[in-house]
């Protein structure tokens, strides 16, 4: 990843990053703003009351985000194109495979490039994922997705439990993912389309308010002393198994 490219996302400096706020809030991913910064107030005053995610952080983070002059201050803006969740769900119904990934905080860039190339390469329509802990779909996600990010449809929403009562709403059937006690192995399982595939962070899987929206949780069985595999593997894993079931119904 090269430091133009790096750049390429970012707007330094504090009039810059106002007058991004006021102009065109929406292409915003985060704000960041060095600790103890003076005169910060305007810009955090100016997120909170458009909704735009910012963090404070310290000067040497800020630097390794942007090494140019950037008066502590730094907008990332978006790297892609979003849908609203009513086009995804629209897209996805017409699909080859009509499977949605709902990303529930997964946070490394690499991981979501992975699963939307997989997505892509078995027919799949889109993502959906949280605004806040999510990672950003930059350099990092754009590389591991080789080309097909900006194939694909991406849905940002701000609450995930809440998006996918809507899918659900919409006929989605919703599967989530993970060893739970009452979990359905893989090959076991009958998938009912279309669905929404749910893949949990990295360390802690899927929150407890996510899970219970899901009509069925599928488990990969483990042998050998394994317990989970990386979440691109077991996303590529699952979305294997479900092509093979949505094939043979047709």
């Amino acid at each position: 990843m090269t430091k133009s490219l790096e750049h390429a996302y970012c707007i330094p400096g504090r009039k810059p990053v106002l007058e991004l706020l006021a102009t065109d809030a929406g292409k915003v991913d985060t704000v960041f703003i060095a600790e103890n910064l003076d005169g910060a107030g305007e810009i955090i005053y100016r997120c909170r009351e458009l909704r735009v995610r910012f963090r404070k952080v310290k000067r040497e983070e800020l630097d390794r985000i942007f090494s140019g002059n950037h008066q502590g201050v730094v907008a990332r803006i978006q790297a892609l194109q979003l849908v609203s969740l009513s086009e995804l769900t629209t897209q996805a119904h017409q699909a080859q495979f009509p499977v949605i990934l709902a990303l529930d905080q997964i946070q490394d860039p690499g991981n979501v490039g992975t699963l939307a190339r997989t997505l892509y390469a078995l027919g799949g329509i889109g993502l959906v994922f949280p605004k806040d802990r999510s990672a950003f779909l930059g350099p990092g996600a754009i590389k591991s997705a080789a080309g097909t990010l900006d194939k694909i449809h991406l849905c940002q929403v701000v609450n995930l439990a809440r998006a996918l009562v809507e899918l659900s709403a919409q006929g989605f059937w919703i599967y989530g993912t993970g060893a739970q006690e009452k979990s359905t192995p893989l090959f076991s399982s009958t998938i009912n389309f279309p669905a929404v595939l749910v893949l949990g962070n990295e360390d802690k899987g899927m929150r407890q308010g996510v899970a219970k929206h899901c009509h069925e949780i599928l488990s990969i069985p483990m042998h050998k002393g394994f317990d989970s595999l990386n979440v691109a593997q077991a996303g590529a894993m699952v979305m294997g198994e479900m092509l093979r079931q949505h094939l043979g119904s047709i």
